[in-house]
């Protein structure tokens, strides 16, 4: 019953970061937000009974994630104005089609968990231990996108870098090209010449 209680507590908490979110104008807001969607989730995993993923959902993701995001948010500039025009065409449809897709496959997962159905399984592969069981799975069926998410992590911090060298480098051509349109200051008359 306490976890029922629990559950209905953060769940509003976690449906309204994650909308405050995305509705959010200033990224650092967002970030914040995004980290209070973070802890809500490490909750959620508690309540599961998966102790491990909820110290590493606030160890990993809260902490050293959203330090990278918060750093690369800083690092590009937070009061710079945002283009209002979608850069990659037909980008809203993708994006449209994505989400009703995600939807789709949220509703079937709630229908077939409060349908009494439980997934095939996940309590014989949970019978060692949860933490036993994620690395195993983790290492050994799944090691190949585990791979890549850390490859992605690698070269996402890279572009990071590159971006803001590449924004120091056009601050500084700009301060050189206004440099060169300024009028020179008219250089000095000897002494000798003033009559």
């Amino acid at each position: 019953m306490p976890e029922k209680i629990l559950f209905w507590v953060m769940a509003p908490v976690a449906l309204g970061s994650g909308i405050a979110m995305l509705l959010a104008r200033n990224a650092v807001h967002s970030a914040l937000l995004l980290v209070l969607n973070f802890f809500t989730l490490a909750v959620f995993y508690v309540l599961l009974d998966a102790h491990f993923l909820a110290a590493v959902q606030v160890i990993v993701y809260a902490g050293a994630i959203m330090v990278l995001f918060l750093f690369v948010i800083m690092l590009l500039g937070v009061d710079r104005r945002e283009r209002l025009q979608d850069p990659i065409r037909l980008q809203r449809p993708l994006a449209l089609v994505l989400g009703i897709g995600f939807v789709g496959i949220a509703v079937f997962t709630i229908h077939s968990t409060l349908g009494g159905n439980t997934f095939k399984g996940l309590t014989d592969a949970n019978a060692p231990g949860n933490t036993q069981a994620l690395g195993r799975l983790l290492f050994t069926r799944y090691s190949f996108p585990f791979e890549v998410a850390s490859v992605l992590l690698v070269v996402a911090a890279i572009g990071a870098m590159v971006l803001g060298r590449r924004r120091e480098e056009e601050e500084e051509a700009s301060h050189i090209a206004a440099g060169a349109t300024e009028d020179p200051v008219p250089p000095a008359i000897p002494s000798e010449e003033r009559v």
